[in-house]
């Protein structure tokens, strides 16, 4: 099964965790990524301590848990290789991985930003 596949049928929770140029680590609740190809995907973030981390630091894992009494899931590590602005009105609502994005998002500006 490939990750895309995996992603779109798991149900669970997601965690993403950053960490400043100084190496003080972040972690935060994260929805499952958004695969654009099978070594490409986007998190939809707001302009908050992950995005900012990934400015100065572009390494990032994700760790996403499935529902269910046992502890199964997948684990990705990814580092940012460009980020894209967009502009946007508004926002619907233990493998490791290859190449992986994170896309970061404020309130006028949508930020995608290539992981891999």
């Amino acid at each position: 099964m490939t990750l895309s596949n995996y992603f779109e049928k798991a149900k669970g929770k997601g965690i993403i965790a950053t960490a400043d140029a100084k190496g003080k680590v972040g972690m935060a609740v994260y929805a499952r990524p958004h695969f654009m190809n099978e070594n490409t995907a986007a998190f939809i973030m707001a302009d908050r301590l992950m995005h900012k981390n990934l400015q100065s630091n572009p390494s990032a894992s994700y760790l996403f848990v499935e529902e269910g009494p046992r502890y199964t899931g997948k684990r990705l590590y990814m580092t940012k290789i460009k980020e894209e602005k967009i502009a946007i009105s508004s926002i619907s609502s233990g493998a490791k991985g290859d190449a992986r994005s994170t896309r970061a998002t404020d309130k006028d500006n949508d930020s995608s930003s290539i992981l891999r």
